[in-house]
């Protein structure tokens, strides 16, 4: 079986994560669902940073013990990964005795080559980065990153021989075209190696929150050179030689995948100075490290210091975890940096979400449910749409191996596009009415194999509403593999299962604007006391909740929708004047409001007998009246 070995960045503590540390975190899981999804053996490896001298101040401040701290941040993030559906499968931090074991075993090796010795260190060094400085990597002499004037040092340390690695490196780079990725990170890192390396500090002396060196237990080794070891140790390197060789160097095996998923602020140590530990070593190096962008607000990176940034519970609780993975793995181009604001996340959550994907699962249950019963039969297969499902397969595939993960998503949405044309063009409301029971039959079966397959092919970006549009459709089964999954079934039954709108549609929002301190001067009411009427006037209008059963447009005309409506008690036809807001068929199952004794009209040749009530701003498209939770039809309206 094909392996995968996974992994993020492990994050400082000092803070809970942000939604730019989410991202990183989101995009890793959907990698790793796909990878499963297709078959293939994975471990998803993530992890606390926690020797950090940023985090022993945080852990000062709150008044505790360092690994106390340390302690409650592992739940804290713990917590947050779980809310947002991160199915990592080992979770590594760096105060464990593990990392400890392959820390001290590296250095050792390092030690064992020659390729550490002892020296005095005097330079920059950012206390937020955590990062020693060269003069040329400052911009007006503050830190790229977090804009601040670093601290000059001096002190002894011990360094690691990166010099010495400048050439091996460049040769594996042209070996290895895909060893860093996108192609604008390699080429970075490809300036960098040929401008020449510098030796780099592997301690720190006077401090002792962190692991000791083994050759000085007086110095602890640099917390860089600590955390990115975490790689190798949650795979047993130093400690079970049998679980590191399974995932990493994986004697007699060749196909076996070892990927870092990293920031590209982060790229200098995962593409040069890890690369050069492991070679240093005598250890394999990764296959890929990928450095993807940032996720701005308002074009900023988001950094606490920087005060820019976004709790992801925020979105989680308003709108559980997956609108929040979709729109960061499908807007967000991976390898780029892209921009966040509520207003856009509202807005493709309603286009992606409510309109689209949700209407097309509410409308198919809701005609399966009515037309059949809830019950279908497997029929042929449509060859058209199975074709077209076949060439979105291989879009959606392919992306997923190039780490396209945007491309990706968009294939799943061309096919659901795809999927409402397909429904709009057979239209089984006119099959219905016609009694054309085997063409209904076959435009259910395989616009129901469509969603399916949406579904399963959108299971690791929103794995929840996956997993429920397949119970929906009586198709749960959460262990089947890819290669099972995309076959078009032509035999079998399905119960399928109409329930509430999964992505309830967002109402825009209204925003008072106030220039003026002074409270402005009442306007005329629009209802003089002398016009209103009263509450006997009132009385006499009666209306009544309704279920639409049939709708259809009304030939000739560009307003007018014909619905057919139950009342309970019995069913009318009447005319409306929403078609330019509403396609017919996605008003079937809708309940409305109407006014149920109003005197008929005849509209287009069409008796009406009653009135639906809908809003309208200045003459704009209209929005009907909805229920939160619809009476039964006939329910009267007080």
């Amino acid at each position: 079986m094909s392996r995968v070995y996974l992994t993020t960045a492990i994050d400082y503590v000092n803070n809970r994560p942000h939604l730019g540390t989410a991202y990183e975190k989101i995009a890793a899981d959907v990698i790793a669902r796909y990878h499963r999804l297709v078959g293939r053996d994975v471990r998803f490896v993530m992890g606390n940073d926690e020797h950090s001298q940023n985090v022993f101040k945080r852990a000062k401040e709150h008044g505790l013990d360092p690994l106390a701290y340390c302690d409650r941040m592992e739940q804290e993030f713990r917590e947050v990964w779980a809310r947002l559906d991160v199915s990592f499968d080992d979770f590594i931090r760096t105060t464990e005795p593990r990392h400890k074991a392959a820390v001290q075993e590296m250095v050792r090796r390092s030690l064992a080559a020659g390729d550490i010795y002892e020296g005095v260190y005097e330079g920059w060094y950012c206390v937020s980065c955590e990062e020693f400085k060269p003069e040329k990597g400052l911009i007006d002499g503050q830190c790229p990153v977090h804009r601040t004037t670093p601290d000059w040092i001096k002190e002894k340390n011990y360094f690691f021989k990166l010099s010495n690695y400048r050439d091996a490196l460049l040769a594996h780079y042209a070996a290895h075209p895909d060893f860093v990725a996108p192609e604008s990170r390699k080429n970075e890192m490809l300036r960098l190696l040929e401008g020449g390396l510098e030796d780099i500090s592997v301690s720190r002396a006077g401090q002792a929150w962190g692991i000791p060196l083994p050759n000085d237990p007086g110095s602890v080794v640099y917390v860089w050179y600590d955390a990115l070891i975490n790689y190798a140790a949650a795979v047993g390197f130093g400690a079970d030689d049998q679980l590191f060789d399974q995932w990493w160097t994986q004697t007699g095996e060749t196909d076996r995948t070892v990927l870092h998923i990293v920031g590209k602020d982060i790229t200098r140590f995962h593409c040069v100075v890890w690369p050069a530990m492991l070679l240093s070593a005598g250890l394999p190096l990764p296959t890929q490290i990928f450095g993807h962008g940032w996720v701005l607000l308002k074009g900023e990176k988001m950094s606490k210091s920087l005060g820019t940034v976004i709790d992801p519970l925020a979105a989680v609780e308003k709108f559980g975890p997956d609108p929040l993975r979709l729109y960061l793995t499908k807007e967000i181009v991976f390898g780029n940096d892209g921009d966040f604001s509520w207003d856009r996340f509202e807005e493709k959550y309603n286009a992606d979400l409510a309109n689209n994907l949700g209407n097309l699962v509410s409308r198919l249950t809701s005609m399966v449910g009515r037309y059949r019963q809830g019950r279908l039969t497997a029929t042929g297969a449509d060859p058209l749409l199975a074709e077209a499902f076949d060439a979105v397969a291989a879009q959606w595939r392919d992306a997923h191996e190039r780490l396209a993960l945007d491309e990706a998503c968009a294939a799943v949405f061309r096919w659901v596009d795809r999927l409402n044309e397909y429904i709009a063009a057979a239209a089984p409301w006119h099959l219905a009415k016609e009694n054309d029971q085997a063409a209904l039959d076959r435009v259910l079966w395989n616009a129901s194999e469509g969603l399916r397959l949406a579904a399963v092919m959108l299971s690791p970006v929103i794995p929840a509403s996956a997993h429920e549009i397949l119970v929906r459709l009586g198709e749960d089964a959460p262990g089947t593999t890819w290669d099972t999954a995309r076959m078009w079934r032509t035999t079998g039954n399905r119960q399928v299962a109409a329930k509430d709108a999964l992505w309830p549609r967002l109402e825009p929002k209204k925003e008072i604007v106030v220039s003026d301190p002074t409270p402005p001067t009442p306007p005329a009411s629009e209802w003089p006391l002398e016009s209103r009427i009263t509450i006997e006037d009132f009385l006499k209008i009666d209306l009544r909740v309704a279920k639409v059963l049939e709708a259809e447009k009304v030939p000739n005309s560009k307003k007018l929708v014909k619905l057919k409506i139950d009342l309970g008690s019995e069913q009318r036809t009447l005319v409306a004047g929403i078609a330019e807001s509403y396609e017919a068929d996605t008003l079937v199952g809708r309940t409305v409001a109407i006014v149920a004794n109003l005197k008929p009209a005849t509209l287009m040749g069409i008796e009406s007998n009653g009135m639906i009530l809908a809003a309208s701003a200045d003459g704009g498209k209209a929005t009907l009246v909805a229920f939160e939770d619809a009476p039964a039809p006939g329910t009267r309206i007080k």
